[in-house]
């Protein structure tokens, strides 16, 4: 089996496939001080669930935004499983050509993404992650990685904008039933949540009308997405959590022959 691995800022994501069949994706916090030891025990005991072992995986393949981890991650798949996992950078074939500017600034779960995308998918698209950053990465019919836009996450906007006012709290992420706020905390979701979707709207209308963009389909990924879907249920042609980790698999098969 296949184990892998997308490291963000927020979470560290696994999947696990068997062939073509996915067995489990999880996620675990993302937190520098913890060691190989410990995110291999939380993922010995997440398998364990499943009825799986570190004996059933035979190779690993990552991505990474946080380098910090990379270290502790490598390790942890050297001591549990034997082998080191393959590290996706801008030069690994991902079926993708990357017409960017600097494209070792590229971070590579936009890579993944937007590879997994192109092959799932089809294009032109473009690709919505909300992360700690929301991403919009665009690919054209050809499968050129043409850039896109990055802006604050919507989890680091909200708390961001708590910690600057004083007087607004911390609140629940939830889709408002109403644009009208009646009160402080309504008030902030529906600016929050429903601004976010009037953000992800008009970026997304507006790369459409880049060159090679037209009538692209919109896929959306990472945890937060629902939020946007349930304010606006037409704005993705698809919601797929899985994206990044299907997109490792892609890559990885690709790296060994198999596509």
């Amino acid at each position: 089996m296949l184990l892998t691995i997308d490291i963000g800022n927020t979470n560290v994501k696994f999947g696990l496939f068997d062939g073509e069949e996915p067995r489990g994706f999880w996620r675990l916090s993302t937190k520098a001080s913890r060691t190989s030891d410990e995110y291999g025990s939380m993922l010995h005991d997440l398998l364990r669930q499943k009825g799986l072992s570190f004996d059933d995986i035979d190779a690993a393949v990552m991505s990474s935004v946080a380098p910090a981890l990379n270290y502790t991650i490598e390790h942890m798949c050297l001591d549990c499983i034997g082998e080191k996992p393959l590290a996706v950078t801008h030069k690994l074939d991902t079926g993708l050509k990357i017409a960017y500017e600097h494209p070792e600034e590229l971070g590579t779960d936009r890579i993944v993404d937007a590879a997994a995308a192109y092959h799932l998918y089809g294009a032109p698209v473009i690709v919505v992650d909300f992360g700690s950053a929301t991403t919009f990465n665009a690919v054209n019919a050809d499968g050129v990685f043409l850039g896109g836009a990055i802006s604050p996450g919507i989890k680091t906007s909200a708390e961001s904008l708590s910690k600057a006012a004083a007087k607004l709290p911390f609140i629940e992420l939830k889709t408002p039933e109403r644009a009208l706020g009646t009160n402080t905390k309504s008030g902030m979701q529906s600016g929050i949540i429903l601004g976010y979707t009037g953000l992800v709207k008009y970026m997304s209308e507006r790369l459409k009308q880049e060159e090679g963009m037209s009538g692209a389909k919109v896929v959306a990924t990472g945890g937060l997405s629902q939020l946007i879907e349930e304010a606006e249920p037409n704005l993705f042609d698809v919601v797929d959590r899985a994206l990044a980790l299907k997109g490792l698999k892609y890559i990885y098969d690709r790296a060994e022959g198999k596509i």
